[in-house]
């Protein structure tokens, strides 16, 4: 990064003009005098540097591609770069098309804006207490703009510098989410074609404030060679403010010069205006000349929900009517946060803020968890193995969502450093049900999110975590699937008996069985009016088709008159005994287990359910056992592949020795 000095191609140091002028007040940190004291020494210089800055500097004016995936296309590359000035090393420069380039790493708006965020939550340790999220409309043009505020410590004019230059950080705790230095400017480049940052803070007694400018705009229209950054800095720790100069006044009034003709602020009492809400320390983001899609129109949509920032979704403005189950999946939060702001950020982090707001346009975002919805939830502790590091257990939390079987929603929100990188990720086949409604939570601390954060690095860590969850879900699935109506085992689960609420208590007479004829029922006959009522409920537990001869479904009847209980399974009549897909047209036969079983209640019954579940649970500890087994295997042929690979290494470091050994001997 560079800032613009008489000779375009030295290399200077950037500098940050961020002053907190009050318009209302005639002298002190931020007033009238001060801004005038301000305007006397740069309008000192303004008659010899008109001439840089205007040759340097076009009109303002937009980009002729506003698409963001066109915007790289047609770059002028330049046959020779600038000379390096006399006395200055030679670097590597950084071209304007690398920030485009950059930013391409973010598929997803709603990633870029994340990565914003992500910096104001980091400021929670330094006393942060809310961001806010915005639109507001630049008066030059009436274009929309996004605006990005945090009462942080802010950044100091070398914070600032860093903050706009690439690959450097200071984020070296264990909370913070950010750690590559890089996220501020795939972000904002991502969102907007330039962006400017107001910041003011408090360092060792010094107070600042700083004001730089990323404008892919000024870059491409000015034909720069390298990254250029215009920032300029003001000391408002004494009684007058007073602009902290570098290199030269020139170089200070040059880039006030570009600051004031390539933002969206013509004069300086606007831009110090921007300071007034910021207070005594924070940092404001305005990102602006934002993309346009395909068809031209604004990427971010802010007309649809004036609470809302959201982006355009295709499928709904297809004019076509869409089938209701359709209708009611777009209606979860496993659809929603893919095209509004206010949902995304509502899952965005896993721990819930105890003094810290996430403000969009105005209205706090409230934070969800999915996990705390689950139905029949389970927590799993999972150990992370690796050969070197000894890596802390993490929990699983999962469980069916509220709304199964009716939705098809699956899948794992996997967290890390309490930030969500992937949102429902299913690991089950995409074609097949088993899954369908078990989602998870995890925090995976243990495995490293890519530079975009919206997926983590295909390591070995990663590859057993996917195998793992893929196990979790399938065993989930089998043992409680059952219980709101799905299949299992390939026994077919009786759709009428499907329960929204398992947790109710079954409803009187919820399953009229058709009258039954009097060849038909053991021990009592047909039923009367006079007759006490009956509670019907459905066996969750599966039968072996041992037990059924038709495959009928189980229905388990209680009698309220005398405690006692029977079973009815649903025979087909004996012309659709053949087709077992026909079993619509059926007719219960009662089983009562109270007197001696007959033969044919032998055949039916056979192994009681407690014998039943006793033996699935062992079948399942098995495979759990097997589970571990295998992984134990995986970690033992990790061992040895790295033993080979070291012995390898030292064979041929003793070939080399030996090698050279006979050739001293040689020349003896």
């Amino acid at each position: 990064m560079m800032m613009l000095r008489k000779s375009k191609s030295a290399v200077a140091d950037v500098i940050h003009l961020d002053s907190d002028i009050d318009s209302d007040s005639d002298d002190g940190v931020g007033g009238r005098g001060a801004s005038r004291s301000m305007a006397s020494l740069i309008t000192e210089n303004r008659e010899a540097l008109s001439t840089i800055a205007h040759a340097t500097v076009a009109p303002r004016e937009t980009l002729e591609c506003r698409s963001f995936w066109k915007a790289g296309e047609n770059f002028v590359i330049p046959t020779g770069v600038t000379p390096t000035a006399p006395g200055m090393l030679e670097h590597a420069r950084v071209h304007p098309k690398f920030l485009h380039s950059n930013a391409t790493s973010h598929k997803w708006a709603f990633g870029a804006i994340a990565e914003l965020l992500d910096n104001a939550v980091d400021e929670i340790q330094n006393g942060a207490t809310f961001v806010k999220i915005d639109k507001i409309d630049i008066a030059k043009d009436n274009s929309p703009a996004l605006v990005f505020q945090d009462d942080g410590a802010g950044m100091d004019p070398d914070g600032l510098r860093k903050c706009m230059s690439l690959g450097y950080s200071s984020k070296k705790s264990n909370t913070t989410i950010g750690q590559y230095g890089n996220g501020f400017k795939t972000s904002t480049m991502r969102l907007g074609a330039d962006a400017i940052v107001f910041s003011r803070s408090t360092r060792g007694g010094k107070s600042t404030q700083s004001v730089g400018l990323l404008s892919y705009t000024f870059l491409r229209k000015t034909s720069q060679d390298d990254v250029i950054v215009p920032m300029i800095d003001i000391d408002i720790s004494k009684e007058r403010p007073e602009p902290i100069i570098y290199g030269s006044p020139e170089d200070w009034v040059a880039n006030l010069e570009i600051l004031l003709k390539w933002s969206p602020f013509s004069t300086e009492a606007e831009l110090w205006q921007q300071f007034e809400d910021i207070g005594t320390h924070g940092t404001k983001v305005i990102i602006y000349n934002l993309w346009l899609n395909d068809e031209g129109i604004y990427e971010l949509s802010f007309d649809d929900d004036d609470e809302d920032i959201r982006l355009r979704d295709e499928g709904v403005h297809d004019g076509k009517r869409l089938h209701h189950k359709l209708l009611e999946l777009r209606s979860h939060i496993s659809y929603h946060l893919r095209y509004s702001l206010r949902a995304y950020a509502s899952m965005l982090y896993l721990k819930k803020f105890n003094n810290f707001k996430i403000i969009l346009r105005g209205i706090p975002v409230e934070q969800f968890n999915i996990a705390d919805e689950l139905r029949l939830s389970e927590i799993i502790k999972y150990n992370p193995h690796t050969a070197t590091v000894e890596q802390a257990p993490t929990e699983i939390k999962v469980g069916f969502i509220k709304e199964a079987p009716k939705l098809a929603v699956c899948g794992f929100n996997v967290y890390h450093k309490n930030r969500l990188i992937r949102p429902f990720w299913r690991v089950t086949p995409g074609g097949e049900a088993n899954g369908n409604g078990v989602v998870g939570v995890l925090e995976a601390n243990f495995i490293e999110p890519a530079h975009d954060k919206q997926d983590f690095e295909r390591s070995s860590l990663f590859l057993r975590l996917e195998a793992r969850l893929k196990k979790i879900v399938s065993r989930y699935w089998y043992t409680h699937c059952h219980v709101f109506g799905y299949n299992t085992y390939k026994t077919p689960a009786d759709k009428s008996k499907r329960i929204a609420i398992p947790d109710q208590p079954p409803t009187a007479n919820a399953f009229s069985p058709l009258p039954l004829p009097n060849d038909k029922i053991s021990q009592g006959g047909p039923r009367t009016r006079d007759q006490s009522p009956t509670v019907n409920t459905f066996n969750p537990l599966p039968l072996p088709s041992d037990r059924v001869s038709q495959g009928g479904p189980v229905i388990r009847e209680i009698n309220l008159s005398n405690a006692t209980s029977s079973y009815t399974v649903a025979v087909a009549a004996p012309h659709l005994r053949n087709y077992t897909r026909l079993r619509s047209n059926f007719q219960p036969v009662q089983l009562n287990p109270q007197p001696a079983a007959t033969d044919v209640e032998i055949n039916l019954v056979g192994k009681s359910a407690d014998e039943i579940s006793k033996e699935n649970i062992q079948l399942f500890m098995s495979c759990e056992e097997y589970a571990r087994k295998e992984t134990e295997l995986e970690q033992t042929v990790s061992n040895l592949e790295k033993e080979l690979e070291e012995t390898k290494r030292k064979c041929a470091q003793l070939a080399l020795l030996v090698d050279a050994k006979r050739r001293e001997m040689q020349q003896v």
